[in-house]
């Protein structure tokens, strides 16, 4: 699909920037294709497709931050941070697990106030865990509530077996 296409550097203005752009791109192709289509089934190849393309992202992130360990996971987050995207509560990060509540989700926000809340999971949540295993095929998440979806926050729990953490050094700060 996009294998010939030069690097992907879009993340430089921030994650919740880009997902802005694509949402008002990528919602009234999805309202058109879906009165053409039926919704259920347009949204369901859709969310096929961005998790394709955000196991990609993650392993391209991975080439970007000179590793896949979790040390490195952990810092390529800036990004989706950026410009108070998220408010972020660590409760643990090691070489094996990321912890983590958003107590506020500006994405969320962006969803809401273009009027396509429902299309925030798809186009936003639904990538997190696929981006992780991109990263690193050993990376999981597991999360049970989100902001997007109504919870008053959102809890990431990311484990990495030991088997498949690197042995490489930790990131160097940048």
């Amino acid at each position: 699909m996009d294998h010939d296409l030069p690097p992907d550097t879009l993340n430089e203005i921030g994650v919740l920037k880009r997902r802005e752009i694509e949402a008002r791109i990528l919602a009234p192709l999805i309202a058109a294709f879906a009165a053409e289509f039926g919704r259920e089934r347009v949204v369901e190849i859709a969310q096929r497709v961005i998790v394709d393309i955000a196991r990609r992202q993650g392993q391209a992130l991975a080439e970007q931050m000179g590793g896949n360990s979790l040390p490195h996971f952990v810092q390529s987050k800036e990004n989706w941070v950026k410009g108070g995207a998220l408010v972020i509560e660590v409760l643990q990060a090691s070489d094996t697990a990321y912890d983590f509540n958003v107590t506020r989700c500006r994405y969320a926000e962006m969803y809401r106030a273009l009027g396509i809340p429902e299309l925030g999971a798809v186009l936003s949540c639904g990538r997190d865990g696929a981006l992780g295993e991109g990263f690193n095929a050993g990376l999981t998440l597991t999360r049970s509530r989100t902001i997007m979806e109504g919870a008053p926050i959102c809890d990431f729990r990311y484990r990495l077996d030991a088997a498949d953490a690197p042995s490489a050094e930790r990131p160097k700060p940048r």
